[in-house]
């Protein structure tokens, strides 16, 4: 088998073990289909993902799901104004040794772990986030001077509600810029209302099966980042990118009447790596048009700044993302 043969079946076993994982996970979890392919996809991409919704919608069930049907370490973090840092990166210790000597040994946090909940994270003071931001930027934490690597694959998904805001303390921008997309959750139908019922009140226990393993993880984001990107798909992706910036000559007239910061260079690379995974889900070795535009809401929603123009006349990040794909080409594709 040729070079070219091999890598071929290389992406479309990808793409079936992808699309394997997103089955079993939907043996549990009813509906919200489109927050399971953005989920998976980050985590392909080997980014982290904010989620939004109101409670009782099942965020904490979905991370739990894929961290078993992927064979992840899981570990859930509930974020509460008195978490201090230390109680999720661990500490130091002193313990007696075999000599009945002192000494200081490192016990770890919940964060050591492949995906790590971090459940209402706008609950934790700003000291807290900042501990999480160094992990998440990093994959490192620092105790007492001493460096430690995160696990890997290493990945946050974080939850907030997006209503109740007492007691809260909103992300900075250079957190939420950490998240390689913010996935919102939806209200699920009637339909799925009725199935959600059905599956979590009965006698018949759902048992999930695993779907993949950690090298299997770590082998399709190396395969990922394989996918080619052709001249034209980045100068796509560049002037989009470059088109949410009020100060741009590029910029629309919705821009510029709605935006007070745009999407910065992390953007581009979330942007970018999202749509490979795509790609390689459907198979592909090269990343199209249609996969820009399916994953530019999830990666840039989070990263424009709207001023007090776009809040009073009912303007969402969706809408002008909207306003800015049909104005760089055709409506979202499906290919």
């Amino acid at each position: 088998m040729s070079a070219t043969a091999e890598k071929e079946r290389e992406f479309q076993e990808a793409a079936e073990a992808i699309e394997r994982i997103k089955r079993e996970i939907q043996t549990f979890i009813v509906g919200q289909d489109e927050v399971i392919d953005q989920v998976l996809w980050s985590i392909l991409a080997g980014g982290h993902v904010l989620l939004e919704g109101l409670p009782g919608l099942g965020k904490t069930m979905l991370i739990k799901t894929i961290s078993e049907c992927l064979d992840l370490e899981f570990s859930r973090i509930q974020f509460t104004p008195d978490l201090m840092p230390s109680d999720i990166t661990g500490t130091m210790l002193l313990q007696p040794d075999e000599s009945g000597r002192q000494k200081f040994v490192f016990h770890k946090g919940p964060l050591f772990a492949n995906i790590v909940l971090a459940d209402e994270i706008n609950r934790a003071t700003p000291k807290t986030q900042s501990a999480l931001l160094e992990a998440m930027g990093e994959k490192t934490v620092t105790i007492m001077g001493e460096t430690k690597e995160m696990a890997k694959p290493f990945f946050v998904l974080a939850t907030q509600n997006p209503i109740d805001m007492e007691g809260t303390y909103p992300l900075p921008e250079a957190q939420t810029d950490r998240f390689v997309c913010k996935v919102l959750v939806e209200y699920p139908s009637k339909e799925e209302l009725k199935e959600i019922v059905l599956r979590t009140t009965g006698a018949k226990t759902i048992e999930l099966q695993k779907s993949a393993e950690l090298a299997q993880v770590l082998a399709y984001q190396k395969l990922a980042k394989e996918i080619l990107v052709s001249e034209d798909m980045l100068d796509f992706a560049v002037n989009l990118i470059a088109s949410t910036h009020p100060e741009s000559e590029d910029a629309p007239e919705i821009v510029k009447n709605y935006v007070q910061y745009g999407s910065g260079p992390r953007g581009l690379q979330s942007l970018i790596s999202l749509a490979k995974v795509r790609a390689l889900s459907l198979g592909r070795y090269h990343i199209s048009i249609g996969d820009l535009k399916r994953v530019a809401k999830p990666v840039l929603r989070h990263r424009l700044i709207l001023n007090f123009e776009a809040e009073a006349n009912g303007m969402t990040a969706d809408s002008i993302i909207d306003g800015l794909l049909n104005g760089t080409g055709a409506g979202v594709r499906n290919e």
